[in-house]
């Protein structure tokens, strides 16, 4: 958005302005204090995990993945840690998601945005590729002027390199999305030297082009525009929420000043436009709360540099409730309260869902049974009468180790079993299944057609192995009586 046109004048005096007034692309300039130094932080931690967490390394024993961190596509399995999830245990993405939807709303009835303007990946890149723009063709000013140049060697040489810069970042953007699906070490490899796969070149164009688009071009229309969280945010907001906020009873009324002038019976914004010129969405702060705010607070490092130079308080524009604004409006003192019905709400579903996960996985078993029942045909009559049905009986060792189970049956008098490329005729089977793998068996039960009582009968097959027993019941078919 270009502010360089004059400010209208501010809601507080003059009624309802738009929510968002596209104006064009935004130049923010470049601000020091603890707002940008958190955010350089943010950034470097975030892209630091991003790209390094990859190649962080974890002894699983041989034969498994020594990579701390890994979604294998190939193997079907995701590893974090000492933790391994199977595709049968889906339901811990459902419960991952939960819990970040559930800490993101938190988080927001806490602090606000903080989420938006510190950790978000769009946010992240965008400072990123702002920092290149910076360093390339210069500081707010300065990139306004270029822009407007008509196009010469110059601007384009300069062009050039701003955009191979940000190609750079979005190709690496794209190869460690690639990493956390492949051992690190051997991805990369495969990646510089034209070895890696046709899907893992096309991945790495997708990620980083939209990288490459997003963070360069379309900037902050993102959050504006495509980013769903800025259309609701406001609801998980309460009057005690710290968000980004202008002291309107201290700043107002207020005009252009000069250095050392009295600021008796007036208020202390010089409209100097400093936060409006600091704000990557290029918004004026100081019409109050507003849906292209990220929370990102460096309208506030830009004030005060500004109350610093006219010896004025800081915290003109600050990080607080509007409870506590107008609190100190009439001279009481705020203060932040954390324990209210919201974040004990948020908070509250959030320790169960995370407790729930918690049990589950450890008290998870290190062996599961699934049992398939042959539909067609259902059952089969041999030639000595017996009725005999078919079964894709399937046993999933979670442990590093080769294990032997014994089957058994019971609900079924006379029943055998037969299994393809094993024993025969058997009341009990064994079955050897390696270690961290599913084992599938073809069984066949056959029982005397005098032990069937009804169309259909209740079947359990009883698994017995070291320290575990799993009894799975399914149905057994015949002719009707």
């Amino acid at each position: 958005m270009d502010t360089t046109q004059a400010a209208p004048a501010r809601a507080l005096h003059q009624g309802e302005v738009p929510i968002y007034m596209e104006t064009g692309k935004a130049y923010p300039r470049a601000v020091k204090g603890t707002f940008r130094s958190l955010k350089w932080w943010a950034m470097t931690l975030t892209l630091a995990w991003w790209h390094l967490a990859p190649f962080l390394r974890w002894d699983r024993g041989p034969g498994a993945p020594n990579q701390a961190i890994l979604i294998d596509m190939p193997g079907r399995r995701a590893y974090f840690l000492f933790i391994e999830i199977w595709p049968q245990e889906v339901y811990y993405l459902t419960g991952i998601l939960l819990i970040a939807a559930i800490s993101l709303f938190l988080m927001s009835a806490l602090a606000g945005r903080v989420w938006c303007g510190f950790l978000c990946w769009q946010t992240v890149y965008t400072d990123l590729f702002v920092w290149v723009e910076k360093a390339v063709s210069g500081d707010r000013s300065q990139r306004i002027a270029f822009d407007r140049q008509p196009m010469s060697v110059a601007k384009f040489g300069k062009k050039a390199l701003i955009n191979l810069a940000w190609a750079a970042i979005s190709a690496a953007c794209g190869i460690g999305f690639t990493l956390w699906f492949g051992d690190a070490f051997e991805q990369l490899h495969d990646i510089f030297t034209g070895a890696a796969s046709t899907a893992t070149y096309g991945c790495i164009a997708v990620i980083g082009g939209f990288c490459f688009l997003l963070g360069g071009y379309a900037r902050e229309r993102v959050c504006v525009y495509l980013c769903p969280y800025s259309r609701f945010q406001s609801a998980m907001f309460d009057e005690h929420s710290l968000i980004v906020t202008y002291e309107a009873w201290r700043g107002e009324p207020g005009g252009a000043a000069r250095k050392g002038q009295s600021f008796e019976g007036r208020g202390h914004c010089v409209d100097c436009r400093s936060c409006v010129q600091a704000c990557p969405t290029g918004i004026d702060i100081r019409k109050g709360n507003q849906l292209a705010c990220i929370g990102c607070a460096l309208c506030i490092d830009a004030c005060d540099s500004v109350m610093d130079r006219y010896n004025l308080p800081r915290g003109l524009i600050r990080y607080d409730s509007s409870a506590n604004i107008e609190a100190r409006g009439k001279g009481a003192k705020g203060r932040f309260r954390v324990i209210r019905p919201r974040t004990l709400i948020y908070g509250g579903i959030l320790a169960v869902v995370a407790s729930v996960m918690l049990f589950r996985l450890v008290s998870r078993p290190d062996v599961d049974v699934n049992v398939l029942h042959e539909r067609s045909p259902l059952y089969v009559q041999m030639s000595d009468g017996s009725i005999r049905n078919g079964y894709a009986y399937k046993v999933l060792n979670m442990k590093a180790e080769d294990r032997t189970f014994k089957l058994s049956l019971s609900g079924l008098d006379g029943a055998t079993m037969d299994v393809v490329g094993g024993e025969t005729k058997v009341a009990q089977a064994e079955l050897r299944v390696a270690s961290d793998s599913v084992g599938t068996f073809r069984i066949y039960v056959s029982a005397p057609a005098a032990a069937l009582t009804g169309k259909s009968m209740v079947v359990t097959f009883e698994l017995n192995g070291p320290n575990r027993q799993v009894r799975t019941p399914t149905l057994f078919a015949g002719p009707e009586k």
